[in-house]
């Protein structure tokens, strides 16, 4: 896919002159599932906004969706859903802004989730994740160099091909300039998703995104953060999950979705936790009551083969430090095992990042009930740190302390399927690999 971020940045005045200053980012694929997939548009000004599309490798005929317009109000966002679609196939589309085909010089596809349950084993598929990412912009920054770098990294992820990319917090970062104000959230999460290295990936692969401190709000936010309702709008604008929040609770971002024979369960480490410097470590929350008691009856009557907890923060790491969990919240952390352990919840594995290095975690919570946490960070911003912290889960020479991004593979028939986890550099040359089969 290289060639295409070489039409991209190298024809820049192509790029703008096909755009006419219509788009300011995106296409971006959202959820997509069997019978309807989610297509994001961020437009340059008020605009009305419609995607064509049609089987790829057919005749048939040009589908639409509604037309939505754009405002100032919602950041100029449009969410599009292709609602006239079929499972397990592929469609090429187009985006249309004022009337006017907008011409992009790479890809733009999805491709529906296909029918397999009864009739085939489970389709085999790929996850790339990643967390950390900071976009430098001079003005708003601190002095000296940026804190942000090797941007190509998200062309290497294009070039694997996921099918589903896990954006696991903290992706973008909120400065001194952006937390008190409208106005100032919605230029952050505008301009890191105006990134032109990023937008071949957005236009053809299914995102999904959780949050962490810096795109909910400062450093280390809690549930006392006052501008954290408009961080969530935000955050709602500009992610294409299938939903935010649960039933029954006000606020939060907390989701799930079902690809195939996996379960991945989005959770919110922010809206409902208290400071970290709370007196009383055993009071302390980083989910709370309400989430945990959903995710442990969400994860009882799942029957995926596999079950991904994608969290910001890591949850299996012993070291008592910074935003560990055993360090902010290490009785909350206790039922939230303890409970997996008495339900005989298996095959769980975290998603998580934050920390500034890559890792992979692995406890047993009885003899034949093993649980993992797999960390990836960062992604853009800086790396190196923690790397002479003491964990006592940490599998054996799976830390990185450079930017790279996370990748999944799973495969194999229904009875054993397998779940292959590897960390890979900027460049997409992977570092390690660790292959688990279901429990």
């Amino acid at each position: 896919m290289r060639k295409w971020l070489v039409l991209l940045l190298g024809s820049a005045s192509f790029f703008v002159s096909a755009q006419e200053n219509l788009i300011q980012s995106g296409p971006m694929i959202g959820y997509v599932d069997m019978r309807e997939v989610l297509i994001w548009v961020q437009t340059a000004r008020p605009a009305e906004v419609q995607i064509k599309y049609r089987e790829e490798g057919t005749p048939s005929d040009l589908l639409q969706t509604e037309t939505v317009a754009t405002t100032a109000q919602k950041a100029h966002t449009a969410k599009l859903i292709a609602d006239q679609v079929q499972p397990g196939k592929t469609y090429r589309y187009e985006v249309w802004v004022d009337g006017q085909l907008v011409s992009l010089p790479y890809p733009t596809t999805f491709t529906t989730q296909a029918i397999w349950r009864w009739r085939t084993d489970p389709p085999d598929f790929e996850v790339a994740l990643g967390s950390c990412t900071y976009i430098n912009e001079a003005q708003y920054d601190r002095p000296g160099d940026g804190y942000g770098g090797n941007y190509e990294i998200f062309e290497a992820i294009d070039e694997a091909e996921p099918d589903i990319m896990l954006w696991l917090g903290d992706n973008n970062y909120l400065r001194e300039p952006d937390w008190w104000t409208r106005t100032g959230i919605f230029h952050r999460y505008t301009h890191t998703r105006s990134l032109p290295e990023m937008q071949p990936l957005l236009a053809h692969t299914a995102n999904y995104a959780i949050w962490d401190d810096h795109d909910f709000g400062p450093n280390d936010s809690d549930r006392s953060w006052i501008n954290k309702d408009i961080a969530k709008e935000a955050f709602d604008l500009f992610w294409g999950n299938p939903g935010s929040g649960l039933p029954g609770q006000d606020g939060g971002i907390t989701s799930m979705f079902r690809y195939n024979d996996v379960d991945f369960f989005l959770l919110d480490n922010r809206y409902f936790r208290t400071p970290n410097d709370m007196f009383n470590r055993n009071e302390r929350e980083i989910l709370g009551k309400y989430q945990i008691d959903w995710l442990i009856e969400a994860l009882v009557s799942s029957d995926a083969t596999f079950k991904l907890v994608c969290i910001g923060g890591q949850v299996l790491n012993t070291a008592e430090r910074y935003e560990i969990y055993a360090n902010v919240a290490p009785y909350e952390r206790y039922q939230l095992l303890n409970r997996l352990e008495l339900e005989g919840i298996k095959n769980v594995i975290f998603i998580s990042g934050d920390r500034h290095h890559s890792e992979l975690n692995r406890l047993e919570l009885s003899e034949d009930n093993v649980v993992y946490d797999f960390t990836s960070s960062p992604l853009t911003s800086g790396s190196g740190r923690n790397v002479d912290e003491m964990n006592a889960n940490r599998v054996p020479e799976t830390l990185v302390s450079e930017r790279n991004f996370g990748f999944i593979e799973f495969s194999g028939p229904r009875e054993d399927r397998k779940m292959r986890m590897s960390i890979r550099n900027v460049e997409g040359e992977e570092i390690w690999s660790y292959e688990i089969v279901a429990q």
